[in-house]
């Protein structure tokens, strides 16, 4: 089989296109490049290819023991600012870690979006693809 060149693009289930695609482009900082306001909208993820679904969205637990998550790169003066953007926004900050040592490095923010899908913003400081 083929080796993979990449990610073409990942969706997220949500109940709502529009309030979705103003959401995960204002508050996230994806583009909007498409949507027909019904079931679908395409966002650019710092070129990856982000596509929101009119669909029931996944069950979410408030406690942070879900693990299905989506991480958005970020720099560093990005993940700094991003805590009072969200603030601004009404978004809970859930947690905040600069995990080491594992696959996914650096400091990183987890958040909601407006069906409680759990989000991440990692300034990614090392990816270790070595097997283990």
């Amino acid at each position: 089989m083929a080796g993979v060149k990449g990610v073409a693009h990942f969706s997220i289930p949500v109940s709502d296109i529009n309030k979705s695609a103003a959401f995960y482009s204002d508050v996230v900082g994806c583009t909007l490049i498409t949507s027909d306001g019904k079931k679908h909208a395409f966002l650019d993820a710092g070129g990856t290819c982000l596509l929101l679904c009119a669909e029931t969205p996944p069950i979410n637990k408030s406690d942070f023991t879900d693990n299905v998550h989506h991480a958005f790169i970020v720099d560093a003066e990005r993940l700094k600012k991003a805590k009072e953007e969200l603030v601004k926004y009404g978004v809970e900050i859930i947690k905040t870690e600069d995990r080491q040592g594992g696959s996914v490095n650096g400091p990183r923010l987890y958040f909601r979006d407006p069906d409680g899908t759990r989000l991440e913003f990692i300034d990614m400081t090392s990816y270790d693809t070595t097997p283990r």
